[in-house]
């Protein structure tokens, strides 16, 4: 299914554009958002690489990240993305991530935008099962999942090696049936 925009009160979720090249550095390049990414930084090449690789990206194909852009409609700037992947061998289960520049944290947009990308995403995919995982030590990502009611199904101590040191992680998941009870507005849209 090809994506467009969404949209919600404060947000547009969107494709990337040439145009977000400097915000899209400011915040990958931010080492305080980096702390608990896969990521320490972004070059210009990588940045225009990643541009371009997601414009044309689609949303849904098993086993390939699709990242789109986080907007503020009230000044038509980029504040983060959504990490989007299908399971490569199960085409009914996905995996969500997200990232925010740090002036934006604590105002309400990760869960707005992630919120709104799952009443997308099971619709559209129709999706059984979405996870996302977290460092531990990442209380603010692992608190928005428990706001959108996804559920701790395991903690992984010293599961990955992670910029100098062994990470555990917590992985949390949703169910399609638990997601549309608790957002009727998605349940609307099956």
């Amino acid at each position: 299914m090809p994506f467009t925009v969404l949209e919600t009160e404060r947000l547009r979720l969107r494709r990337f554009t040439e145009s977000d090249l400097p915000l899209f550095m400011a915040y990958r390049n931010d080492p305080e958002i980096a702390r608990y990414q896969g990521w320490e930084g972004i070059s210009e090449a990588e940045a225009w690489a990643f541009i371009i690789e997601q414009k044309v990206a689609q949303p849904g194909v098993p086993g390939e990240g699709f990242q789109i852009a986080i907007e503020l409609k009230e000044t038509e700037t980029l504040i983060g993305d959504c990490f989007f992947k299908v399971n490569a061998h199960d085409k009914l289960q996905a995996e969500i991530g997200y990232t925010l520049a740090r002036a934006c944290h604590g105002k309400g947009y990760a869960t707005e935008a992630v919120t709104c990308w799952l009443n997308y995403a099971f619709q559209a995919f129709h999706l059984h099962r979405v996870i996302a995982i977290a460092d531990c030590e990442n209380h603010a990502s692992y608190a928005l999942m428990e706001r959108l009611g996804m559920r701790r199904e395991g903690h992984f101590i010293q599961n990955t090696w992670f910029k100098g040191h062994w990470c555990d992680e917590y992985l949390y998941a949703i169910l399609r049936e638990e997601w549309l009870r608790a957002h009727p507005v998605a349940n609307d849209k099956s």
